[in-house]
C-alpha cells in the first residue's frame, strides 16, 4: 500500500446529478482511496440532503481515516481549502475557491460550468467512474504536487476593487 506522505482530501458530493449510481461508484472511489492512502485523513462534510447524508454515512463512516462532519461554515470550508493536498467535489463554489490557494480538483462530474479553472490546469474533469476518480486521485496523492497560477476566478481582491469604485463615484 501507498501513503503518499499524508495529508487532507476534501470532499463533497451533493448535486441530484449524482445521485444514485453514480453516488455509489464515489463512495466506491473514497474507500478504495482510503485504504490505499492510509495517512491521509478524507475530510467528508456532509450535504443535508438525506438522499446523500444517510448513504454517505452507511458507506464511510466506519473507516478510520474518514470523517464524516456536518456542513462546515465558510470559515471552516476555507480552513480546509488551505491545508487540503486533493479536493474532490462537485461542487461548482468549491471550483471557483481552490484554485486560490493551489489546490488540484478532481471534478465528480462529467460537465462543468467553471471550465476556467479546467482549462487553467487547477481542475480536471473526471466524472464518477470509479477507477477515473481512483487513477487520477492516487496520481495527485502519490505525487503531492500544487498547482501554479493565477486563480481564474479573481485575486481575491473584489471588494477592495469595488470600494475604490464607489469611493470615486460619491467623490465624484
Amino acid at each position: 500500500m501507498s501513503s503518499g506522505g499524508g495529508g487532507i482530501v476534501l470532499i463533497t458530493a451533493h448535486r441530484r446529478e449524482n445521485h444514485g449510481q453514480r453516488l455509489e461508484h464515489i463512495l466506491d472511489s473514497i474507500e478504495a482511496l482510503s485504504s490505499k492512502f492510509p495517512s491521509h485523513q478524507f475530510i467528508f462534510p456532509l450535504h443535508p440532503n438525506p438522499n446523500v447524508k444517510h448513504r454517505v454515512c452507511e458507506r464511510l463512516s466506519t473507516h478510520q481515516n474518514i470523517i464524516l462532519t456536518e456542513a462546515l461554515d465558510y470559515p471552516q470550508l476555507v480552513w480546509l481549502l488551505q491545508k487540503a493536498k486533493l479536493v474532490l467535489t462537485d461542487s461548482g463554489g468549491i471550483q471557483e475557491e481552490a484554485p486560490t490557494f493551489g489546490v488540484p480538483i478532481l471534478v465528480l462530474r462529467n460537465k462543468s460550468e467553471r471550465m476556467e479553472g479546467v482549462k487553467k490546469g487547477f481542475a480536471k474533469l473526471v466524472g464518477t467512474k470509479s477507477s477515473v476518480i481512483i487513477k487520477e486521485a492516487s496520481n495527485v496523492l502519490s505525487q503531492g504536487y500544487r498547482i501554479e497560477g493565477v486563480n481564474p476566478y479573481g485575486d481575491g481582491r473584489a471588494s477592495q476593487k469595488i470600494e475604490k469604485i464607489i469611493r470615486r463615484f460619491l467623490n465624484g
